[in-house]
């Protein structure tokens, strides 16, 4: 009985330790889960803000869409190229400008309470989701060991119109309801256009981008004076030939430097704009009318890129020298490009030096 009495004596103390070890493990496993809810919640917060991605090198497609149902998505083919609507190369210019844009944007303050309920409204009717995706790495320390790279979609965000002094960009995060003014710094006006889902604004407008090297042939047809009509072709580095298309017959004598003058000229033709306003029926009457001409280039691969050229009617109210009201544009014309697939608007300013009679290219005595 005392050995027992012993016993019971000695387990007391070491009870009462377990005890206030047990408080003790209780009340740090509460404040350390205080801490990490208020450092998750912080981190939350942080996201909600963060637009800007500093890496942009890690993009690989940027998918926007607006309340009017047009939608682009932007795609990295390789470095530096990108392609829109998985169709069209995208404009080089235009997708630079955009990276920029992400990679500088920054957060000038969270939307007033006066004005909350109004810029949530406006974002709800008038904004541009935007969804960015990146190539990350499941594993990553210190930027040195990366392992198992995969695209994740690491951003989603709202952007809405510009702030009434047009300095910032009302914009807010998927799964927030804090609106913020959003900025570029050093830029002076909102970005909000810099994030458009229009098809157009994405579009590169080349029509012909061919250096010298890589055209095989180039026929220049004119529908009103078929004896200017004519075909190029090269043969190697350095000899050409260019054949009358109404004889038939080999110029024996051409001016050798505006000819070539001619063909680097197809290194960098654009149209002006894509005409997607203009009624179908209207352009079904356009193309059905005497072209003006026929530019058809084919490549050293085989490759043939044709584009048939239409005259535009004055709209404008342009007159001649003697008062008289000219019946077509001075400045601007149609065409058809892409295999007839796309009616577009161009300019006898970028067309003429590729579109020369075969009378300019004679040899001048």
């Amino acid at each position: 009985m005392i050995k027992e009495n012993y016993s019971t004596k000695r387990e007391l103390p070491a009870m009462k330790n377990n005890r206030i070890t047990i408080i003790l493990v209780g009340v740090l496993s509460i404040i350390a889960i205080i801490l990490i809810f208020q450092n998750r919640k912080g981190t939350l917060d942080r996201k909600m803000s963060e637009f800007a991605i500093s890496d942009t090198a890690t993009i690989t497609r940027i998918f926007m869409a607006d309340m009017k149902n047009n939608k682009v998505l932007l795609e990295k083919t390789s470095p530096g190229i990108w392609s829109v609507n998985n169709n069209f190369k995208a404009n080089s210019f235009g997708v630079d400008l955009l990276l920029k844009t992400i990679n500088n944007l920054a957060v000038k303050a969270p939307v007033s309470k006066s004005g909350y309920n109004n810029v949530i409204k406006q974002l709800a009717v008038n904004s541009v989701k935007v969804e960015v995706y990146q190539q990350v790495h499941r594993i990553d320390i210190f930027n040195t060991i990366r392992l198992f790279r995969h695209e994740k979609l690491s951003k989603v965000y709202y952007v809405g119109s510009a702030t009434p002094d047009n300095m910032g960009t009302f914009m807010l995060m998927e799964g927030s309801d804090v609106p913020f003014i959003v900025y570029q710094p050093g830029f002076r006006g909102f970005v909000s256009a810099r994030f458009s889902a229009r098809l157009n604004d994405w579009r590169d407008h080349s029509i012909f981008k061919n250096l010298p090297s890589d055209i095989s042939s180039i026929k220049i047809e004119f529908t009103e004076t078929p004896s200017e009509s004519y075909i190029i072709e090269k043969f190697g580095s350095s000899r050409l030939e260019i054949k009358s298309l109404a004889t038939n017959l080999k110029l024996s004598r051409f001016d050798t430097i505006r000819v070539v003058e001619m063909i680097n000229a197809y290194k960098f033709i654009n149209f002006e704009a894509l005409l997607e306003g203009l009624d179908q029926k209207e352009i079904d009457s356009i193309t059905a009318s005497t072209h003006l001409n026929i530019i058809t280039l084919t490549d050293i691969a085989g490759n043939i890129n044709k584009v048939k050229t239409f005259r535009l009617r004055n709209k404008t109210g342009d007159f001649d020298e003697s008062g008289n009201l000219l019946p077509y544009d001075r400045n601007r014309l149609y065409a058809l490009i892409n295999d007839g697939k796309e009616f577009v608007l161009i300019q006898y300013f970028v067309f003429d030096p590729i579109t020369r009679p075969l009378s300019y290219l004679l040899r001048q005595e």
